[in-house]
């Protein structure tokens, strides 16, 4: 195998393991064990790239992918099951908006699609990848309120980010 598919076989694995989460009973065994491989899938794919040199255009593209799929099996999976308050469904509103008014800025101000790994935008995506590791233990209204408090600061972050070009960044163009 060839450095610079190692990255990319770790991508393709959290594909297989988001999708696999859609068979897979919630909170279960098996259902933990993929979840966390998924995660650190995503942590090492990127972090290997870097470090044998071999991050590319695809492999960024491929990740953003995995990244999709693995969230979307996520939320299909969770949201049923776990006992959401409005108040927090309506937050995530008005983050997932502000969110969409970045990526529409990003193609008027850079002409281009953009993400920023700020290192809020990381700190929200760890606590979000903890969230359902913490709901047998800390009420959903309590750790979905400090994922969503992380997520609007980041989202504000990156709007200004985008817009200014100022701040603390690891831009990912796509």
């Amino acid at each position: 195998m060839t450095q610079p598919m190692t990255a990319n076989i770790l991508t393709l694995f959290r594909i297989a393991a988001g999708i696999a989460l859609l068979f897979t009973p919630v909170f279960s065994s098996i259902f933990y064990v993929l979840y966390l491989s998924a995660g650190i899938s995503d942590m090492l794919d990127g972090y290997t790239a870097r470090k044998t040199n071999t991050a590319s255009p695809f492999g960024a593209k491929l990740d953003t992918i995995a990244d999709l799929i693995f969230a979307a099996a996520c939320m299909i999976r969770l949201l049923p099951v776990l006992n959401i308050p409005s108040w927090l469904y309506f937050w995530i509103s008005v983050i997932a908006f502000i969110k969409i008014i970045n990526i529409i800025s990003g193609f008027i101000v850079q002409k281009r699609f953009i993400t920023i790994h700020s290192f809020m935008n990381k700190l929200t995506g760890f606590l979000l990848f903890l969230f359902p590791l913490t709901t047998p233990y800390i009420p959903v209204e309590y750790s979905g309120g400090i994922v969503c408090a992380s997520a609007v600061f980041a989202a504000i972050q990156e709007g200004h980010i985008i817009r200014t070009g100022k701040g603390s960044t690891d831009e990912c163009n796509a």
